[in-house]
């Protein structure tokens, strides 16, 4: 069985590299890989807050220098981000990762010869969460689970709305109508727009859910109830 994790790069290094959770996280994800030898990871890695401050940087340099604003060179620095992260997340696996860091998840002759892959961002025009519904098609998993530091869907931005309602459920139609359809660099969303109009079009299931509940992942690779919000 193969499970494809996103985390949130606020998760793995929300200022610095959070070795507590990241401590606890590889003890589970550990456990569940040797409960059966034919138990997969897919890993993908967000850039999370490191990504934002360094576009931010960017932006402020830009608005003191007249030049204009590059979204293409904001979203290459998320990239980067995120490839700091995914390097982390191997190492923290030791012998369970055999293979590089993925940073194209399209490759034909992509390999996945242990029991945890990870991946990074890939190119500018979307986030991480759509390299992960790639490896999805690529590796047959059906359900991306999107580890970040929300814990459900809500129908709108609670930081701003306070009649904003947490979902247990809801459809890819309705998600996408609340996302839009287009990438903007550093856009913080539960699921980026062109994540989730591929992971619509193959039928996926994505599951959405508070990163540092590590009680609560566990019960998601076990397919036990849960908590957090499920998309499709």
């Amino acid at each position: 069985m193969t499970k494809i994790l996103s985390v949130g790069g606020s998760i793995i290094a929300p200022d610095k590299p959070d070795s507590t959770f990241l401590s606890e996280f590889v003890t589970m994800c550990k456990k569940w890989l040797d409960a059966d030898k034919q138990n997969r990871l897919i890993l993908v890695a967000g850039g999370g807050a490191p990504a934002r401050v360094y576009q931010n940087g960017l932006k402020e340099v830009c608005e003191k220098t007249g030049d204009s604003f590059d979204a293409n060179a904001a979203d290459w620095i998320g990239i980067m981000a995120t490839r700091l992260n995914a390097q982390l997340l191997k190492a923290c696996f030791g012998s369970y990762c055999k293979n590089d860091v993925v940073y194209n998840p399209t490759l034909e002759d992509l390999k996945f010869d242990g029991q945890v892959l990870v991946a990074s961002g890939w190119k500018p025009g979307f986030s991480t969460d759509t390299d992960a519904v790639y490896l999805g098609e690529k590796f047959d998993a059906k359900t991306i689970v999107n580890l970040s530091n929300i814990e459900k869907v809500y129908t709108d931005d609670p930081r701003k709305n306070p009649d904003a309602k947490p979902l247990d459920t809801i459809s890819w139609a309705d998600f996408r109508k609340m996302v839009g359809d287009e990438w903007t660099p550093g856009k913080n969303c539960p699921f980026d727009p062109i994540a989730s109009k591929k992971a619509s079009e193959l039928g996926m299931k994505v599951i959405c859910a508070g990163g540092k509940n590590i009680a609560n992942i566990q019960a998601i690779l076990e397919d036990k109830e849960y908590f957090g919000t499920t998309i499709g």
